[in-house]
């Protein structure tokens, strides 16, 4: 069975073209879109992440403001630089770098951010939007997803869909949107965690399986039905193993790690009828998605104005 590789890069681009165009026109009446970001890790990965988010945005014209803080600061100190930027009429979006240290409260960061610049659906009232079928925003990755699976005319209408993993910024907004009365959606959506009995079981099942765990390689081809549609959303770096990376492997150097996804990569192409790599498959149409979003409200401020 020939696999087909769910490449993000070519509907990036497409995505990249039309936000393209909408900062020229806002930069016509005198608009300049511009993201807020807030770090508070010293991670190299979310550095990296940070950094990718900067680069997509400053490729089609929208501006930012890069906001880093040591993992040691207290909370206030965070929940301060989030205010000041959700009031800055200036900064149209603002996003602040999931995981939080230890000490920071997530639900109270939730809270601080203006809904109407929350461009990855972070605040309470903007995930209860979407549930409700009324999106202020779709966060970027669920957005991603969609976009990848409707590029692909995978079809997902009547289909079976695992989600593996419940995160609040991935796998409960995807769920919600598959199963909503749009396109890609009207699917039956079965939801698994760390307390799934049997993962396996459920994987098997499904037309399309989409991972967003965070757990290196935890599906593999074993566990998919013949013709599955895989959609692997993390990239999880690893200790180098000394491997070269001759393009048939699932790992994909990185300086001194290995990126890879929850999806053990050459056993699930086996059986996968479509498959995403990791990276370059999810990853590009995030970044697209979030600039897409921070566009949106600058478009929003200038119907205000």
């Amino acid at each position: 069975m020939s696999t087909e590789l769910l490449l993000g890069e070519p509907v990036a681009a497409d995505i990249r073209e039309a936000v393209s165009d909408r900062v020229h026109e806002l930069g016509d009446r005198g608009i300049i879109p511009t993201l807020g970001t807030v770090l508070m890790s010293e991670e190299p990965a979310d550095k990296r992440f940070m950094d990718l988010k900067h680069a997509a945005c400053d490729d089609v014209g929208v501006a930012t403001r890069d906001i880093r803080l040591d993992p040691s600061e207290p909370s206030r100190r965070l929940h301060r630089e989030i205010e000041d930027l959700c009031t800055d009429s200036e900064i149209d979006g603002v996003f602040v770098q999931v995981p939080l240290p230890n000490h920071v409260a997530l639900p109270a960061v939730r809270q601080r951010l203006e809904p109407e610049k929350d461009v990855d659906c972070f605040h309470p009232e903007n995930l209860g939007r979407l549930v409700a079928g009324e999106p202020r925003f779709v966060p970027a990755t669920p957005a991603a997803v969609c976009r990848l699976l409707s590029s692909y005319d995978v079809p997902v209408a009547g289909a079976d869909v695992a989600i593996v993993g419940r995160s609040g910024i991935i796998g409960k907004p995807l769920a919600n949107l598959l199963l909503q009365d749009r396109t890609p959606g009207n699917a039956t959506v079965t939801v698994c965690h760390s307390k799934t009995a049997d993962l396996a079981s459920v994987t098997r099942q499904a037309d399309v399986v989409v991972t967003a765990s965070g757990a290196p390689e935890l599906v593999d081809g074993s566990m998919l039905s013949s013709g599955a549609v895989v959609v692997d959303v993390s990239a999880n770096r690893e200790p180098e193993t000394g491997k070269t990376d001759d393009g048939s492997s699932s790992r994909h150097g990185s300086g001194t790690a290995n990126v890879v996804g929850d999806v053990e990569f050459e056993s699930a192409r086996e059986k996968a009828s479509a498959i995403t790599p990791v990276p370059g498959g999810v990853g590009p149409i995030t970044l697209a998605m979030l600039v897409k979003n921070v566009v949106r409200a600058a478009e929003r401020r200038g119907t205000d104005g």
